[in-house]
C-alpha cells in the first residue's frame, strides 16, 4: 500500500488526469489530486509525491501547474520522495518535447528532494527536452498525441522501477 504517496497532476485537456489515474490504479492507496486542489497542508502530510503535467505549445507548464509549482516552491521539502511523469508532443514539439517535467525538475532540484524514476530516453523520438539530464529522462515521458498506445505499457514498467524506491 502506498498511503503516504500522493500523486499530483496538472490537465487542460484530461490526458494528464487520464494517465494520473491510470498510475493510481498501479499504485493501490495512493492519493490523487487535481492541483488545483492542493494546499500547503496537503503537502506537509505526504512524504512521497508524483508529479505529472503536460508540457503545452514550446515548453510552458499546463496553466494550473505554474500557481502550483510557486506554491510548491514555497513549502518545505527537505526529504521528500520524488517522482515526476510528462506528457509531451514528440512529433509537433520535438525541440521541447516534455519540457513541463524538465521545468518542475529545475524549480525543485534545489530544495533537498530525492527524485526518482528516471527514464532511458531510448525509444523516444525528439530533438532537444529539458527533462533530459545526464543522458536519462528525469521521469516517465509519455505522449498521447504519437504513441497512446505504449502509456500502459510504459507506466507498468516505471511503475515496478519506482515502487522498490518508495
Amino acid at each position: 500500500m502506498y498511503k503516504n504517496t500522493i500523486i499530483i497532476y496538472g490537465s487542460s485537456l484530461g490526458n494528464t488526469r487520464f494517465v494520473a489515474e491510470k498510475l493510481q490504479m498501479l499504485l493501490p492507496g495512493a492519493v490523487l489530486r487535481d492541483s488545483v486542489e492542493v494546499g500547503p497542508e496537503t503537502i506537509s502530510s505526504f512524504d512521497r509525491l508524483i508529479l505529472g503535467t503536460s508540457t503545452w505549445g514550446v515548453g510552458l507548464l499546463q496553466d494550473e501547474y505554474e500557481t502550483f509549482m510557486e506554491m510548491l516552491q514555497e513549502q518545505d521539502m527537505e526529504g521528500k520522495m520524488v517522482a515526476l511523469f510528462g506528457l509531451g508532443d514528440q512529433q509537433n514539439y520535438p525541440d521541447s518535447f516534455c519540457d513541463g517535467m524538465g521545468k518542475i525538475y529545475e524549480l525543485l532540484q534545489n530544495k533537498g528532494i530525492k527524485f526518482i524514476g528516471a527514464w532511458p530516453p531510448d525509444d523516444y523520438d525528439f530533438t532537444t527536452s529539458k527533462a533530459l539530464i545526464d543522458e536519462q529522462l528525469v521521469g516517465l515521458a509519455l505522449d498521447e498525441d504519437n504513441e497512446p498506445d505504449l502509456t500502459d505499457y510504459r507506466l507498468k514498467k516505471w511503475v515496478e522501477q519506482i515502487k522498490t524506491e518508495l
